[in-house]
Order: structure tokens, then sequence, then C-alpha cells
């Protein structure tokens, strides 16, 4: 019989995978406890969150969920960051400190109920911000609207011009 102590941290992982939009796997074996605690600030300012679970936890709480198991990279220490709405930031902050440090290998994760690599988890971070795919879409909106506006301007302007260019005419 499971201890209470697991069956509470197995309820608080079962939480967080119903809320989270992705979650990620690391190997953090090796940081100090200073970059340690860098890594976190930086996932937590992409809106993300990290935390440190024992694997066969995850393990339960994944089966439990029906989801992938991850099995192949729920090995050695694991640090699981569990991304909000915007999933490609905290991949983003995951793949920035793992350039900066060598010791942070990122494992794979489980996006949108599907087991991902660590490549593909690389390329999800070299996606676009939200905030920057809106800039994108409210400057293609707004280069739309200006042509309609120079267009629509064009039709009267161009009526006085001839109607100008007819009334000099008459009157030479």
């Amino acid at each position: 019989m499971p201890n209470v102590k697991n069956q509470e941290t197995l309820a608080v992982i079962k939480e967080e995978l119903s809320n989270a939009g992705a979650v990620w796997v690391v190997d953090y074996c090796g940081l100090t406890v200073k970059e340690v605690q860098e890594l976190r600030r930086s996932v937590r300012e992409a809106g993300a969150s990290m935390k440190v679970y024992k694997n066969t936890l995850v393990h339960i709480a994944l089966e439990d969920a029906e989801l992938p198991t991850l099995d192949d990279m729920l090995n050695g220490p694991s640090a699981f960051v569990f991304a909000g709405e915007d999933v490609a930031a905290a991949a983003k902050a995951v793949k920035n400190f793992a350039k900066g440090n060598d010791k942070l290998e990122i494992k794979g994760g489980l996006m949108e109920g599907k087991a991902v690599t660590a490549a593909e988890v690389e390329a999800i971070a070299s996606l676009p911000s939200r905030e920057e795919l809106l800039a994108h879409i409210a400057a293609a909106i707004n280069g739309v609207a200006k042509a309609l506006a120079v267009c629509v301007n064009g039709v009267p302007q161009g009526l006085a011009q001839v109607t100008k260019a007819v009334a000099d005419q008459k009157a030479a």
C-alpha cells in the first residue's frame, strides 16, 4: 500500500498534468543549486513551472491519465517543466538555459497527448512566441487596411484630378 505522502504527490502531479499545455522532461544532474534556481526563474518568467518528482510517480500519473508513459525519458534524475498556454515560450526558456549550460539535457516531453523527442522540443522552442505571432498578424492586418485606405482615397482624388483637367481644358 502506497504511503500518504506519495498519494498526495500523485494527486498534485495529476492536477498539474491536466492543467499543462505541455510537459518537458529535463536531466538536471550536475547543476548547482544556484543554476537550478536560475533555471526555475527563467521557466517561471515564461509562464511555466519546474518541479522535481519521483519518476515512478510521474509514470503512474501518466498511466492513470491514459497518456504516453515516457518510459525512455524517465530514467535518472528528471525535472519536469509544466508549460502553461505558451508552450513555445517554456521550451525556449529551457533551450536557452541548456545552450548556456552543458549540464542540462532536454530528454523530451509530452505535448497534446503525444510524446515528443528532444529534437522536437528544440524545434518547438525555435517557433516564435505568442506575442510575436500576434504582432505579425497585427502588422499584416495593418498593411491590408493601409492599402485599402490608399485605394479608397485614390478614387475621389482621381475624380477630382480628372474634373480639374476637364475644367482647365474647357477654360482654354
